[in-house]
């Protein structure tokens, strides 16, 4: 079975079309009207070998956090309904992940749970009109729907922009791993027999 998803999600502060496949090459066209936001959902596709488009017109004269938490959101129910099951799939992925001077630690479970922790202090409170707060915003809305656990540490790191990066690239090699069918394992990978969300 294809591991796709297609998700349309309108608020009152949002609109977002949005279509996903787990099982794709790294193709990206996402257009959120946020360009650091746009470059770090680039990198996330580039690394996790998904195929994404999104599409995403938000309440951006108030700020960015609607749009970057919904797209969160959005693109974790879109993982939900790829994932099925889940099985076959690794569930676990990890990564260490250098960006220049950055380092970071992350680790992703899809076992239907959902938890957040990103570990990162940045030096600076926004990257051009990007809020650093935002990183955790949209990771937390991505846990929450997807039925993830997301786990990020950043070791050591003084440019914000490498910050956010290590932690968006550590995250999707982790979200590759734990993607990945198991020829092992072709059930559901848990010993209680089932994941649920």
């Amino acid at each position: 079975m294809p591991r796709t998803a297609q998700v349309s999600r309108i608020t009152s502060e949002t609109a977002i079309e949005l279509t996903l496949n787990l099982d794709g090459t790294g193709i990206a066209d996402i257009s959120t009207g946020l360009g650091f936001f746009d470059h770090m959902l680039t990198l996330l596709v580039g690394h996790s070998l998904i195929d994404l488009t999104v599409s995403c017109k938000g309440d951006l004269h108030v700020d960015g956090h609607h749009t970057v938490e919904d797209v969160g959101r959005a693109l974790g129910q879109a993982f939900r309904e790829a994932l099925g099951e889940r099985r076959g799939i690794r569930r676990y992925g990890h990564a260490i992940l250098p960006m220049d001077e950055s380092l970071v630690t992350a680790a992703v479970d899809l076992g239907g749970r959902a938890a957040c922790v990103l570990a990162a202090e940045y030096p600076v409170d926004s990257i051009g009109a990007f809020d650093t707060q935002l990183v955790e915003v949209f990771w937390e809305g991505f846990a929450a729907t997807a039925g993830a656990n997301v786990h990020a540490i950043l070791h050591h790191g003084h440019n914000a922009h490498h910050i956010a990066e290590a932690i968006f690239k550590g995250l999707a090699r982790s979200i590759r791993m734990a993607l990945e069918l198991d020829p092992r394992q072709p059930g559901v990978p848990s010993t209680k027999g089932s994941l649920t969300v």
